[in-house]
């Protein structure tokens, strides 16, 4: 199973990721806490990881760029 980019919710305490295979289908979606987020990510092959741009953001962009993995983050629409 190739991953083509994956999405990520933030919350205060839990992210919900949604992978995205090459042909746009939902190959992996759950839930984890961010200790769980960082070590499940460090361990994946994927193209872009999408994340809201927010507060929170920050650190979890940083971290997952530090994994040399490409980070792009987008504002919520409201």
């Amino acid at each position: 199973m190739h991953i083509a980019s994956i999405g990520v919710d933030l919350g205060k305490t839990t992210f919900h990721l949604v992978a995205l295979g090459e042909q746009g289908k939902v190959v992996v979606r759950k839930k984890f806490s961010r200790k769980q987020l960082l070590a499940y990510t460090a361990s994946l092959q994927s193209s872009l990881i999408g994340i809201e741009a927010c507060s929170r953001a920050h650190f979890i962009g940083e971290a997952l760029r530090s994994r040399a993995t490409t980070c792009d983050s987008s504002r919520p629409s409201s």
